[in-house]
């Protein structure tokens, strides 16, 4: 069987950009995601792809192809990826909830913020983390409404204390949470929020989207 050159290309460009999905790639793109399987049928990636991601990321149009030289370009020539010393996180739309309204569940990116490589490497896993805007008081006086955190997605597991953004139901929490026996507890920071107890019946509706990393605050 002919192995699928785009199956290899689009790995590399997904492990390269830190895109997860082959979904989020064609938002990325600006095409549907049948575009992808159109271009997996036909063997071929268009160029005008690797344009918009070049221009985007600055990838190596000839890493992509072949996989060989450095993985990505920049204003001052070629780097090898290991030297690259900010990489951008995308904000995403969504807003993630401090208190216990609702929130916006657009997903497409509105932003993005630069962080340095080496300080992404310690904390987490840069390829799954997502910034997103908090609103609502329950965390306050450490994140307040209008402020933006920063999520790794691939730390789910609870350490006591840390804040996480949660799930609940159609909503999306940031909490600081206590595990005990058959039950969660989603606490706040603002004394003016009870702690929210969820029994071993009620945990198959929460989702531990990821820890809470970083957070910021822009002054208007």
């Amino acid at each position: 069987m002919t192995e699928n050159k785009v199956d290899i290309l689009l790995k590399r460009l997904m492990d390269a950009t830190g895109i997860s999905s082959q979904s989020e790639l064609a938002k990325e793109l600006g095409i549907n995601r049948s575009g992808i399987t159109h271009a997996r049928n036909k063997n071929h990636i268009p160029d005008n792809w690797i344009v918009k991601l070049f221009r985007r990321f600055r990838i190596n149009p000839e890493w992509v192809d072949t996989g060989a030289g450095p993985v990505f370009y920049n204003a001052a020539g070629n780097k090898d990826e290991s030297e690259q010393k900010f990489r951008q996180i995308p904000k995403v739309a969504a807003r993630l909830s401090a208190g216990t309204g609702s929130f916006e569940t657009e997903q497409d990116v509105s932003d993005y913020l630069s962080f340095p490589t080496a300080w992404l490497s310690r904390k987490g896993s840069a390829a799954a983390m997502v910034a997103m805007e908090v609103f609502g008081q329950s965390m306050e006086p450490l994140i307040r409404e209008g402020d933006t955190v920063l999520i790794d997605q691939s730390q789910t597991r609870i350490m006591a204390g840390a804040i996480y953004a949660v799930g609940v139901d159609d909503t999306i929490l940031v909490k600081r949470l206590e595990k005990h026996p058959d039950a969660l507890v989603l606490c706040s920071d603002n004394t003016d929020f009870s702690p929210i107890h969820l029994d071993a019946d009620a945990l198959d509706k929460v989702r531990v989207l990821g820890r809470v990393i970083w957070s910021c605050r822009e002054y208007r």
